[in-house]
């Protein structure tokens, strides 16, 4: 089996989710449509990650922090 690159590697990591216990991943099936499948550890756990997608999700996009660029600072007089 050939060894991941570091780019397959981080697109993995950018389909991949965690929730309750449960490790997942984005799949995109023959239709084109995708999905999460999950691997729980236990019942309990599929069970909670189960009530938390049915109830809801919130989504939201945090941008990333505003780049600030130094001042120069005022030359002194002499």
């Amino acid at each position: 089996m050939p060894e991941k690159t570091v780019d397959e590697l981080k697109a993995e990591m950018a389909r991949s989710v965690a929730l309750c216990g449960c490790h997942g991943t984005v799949v995109t099936a023959a239709d084109g449509k995708k999905h999460i499948e999950l691997d729980c550890p236990s019942k309990v756990a599929r069970d909670e990650a189960a009530a938390i997608l049915e109830e809801e999700v919130i989504l939201r996009v945090k941008p990333p922090p505003p780049v600030i660029e130094p001042q120069a600072e005022p030359e002194r007089e002499q």
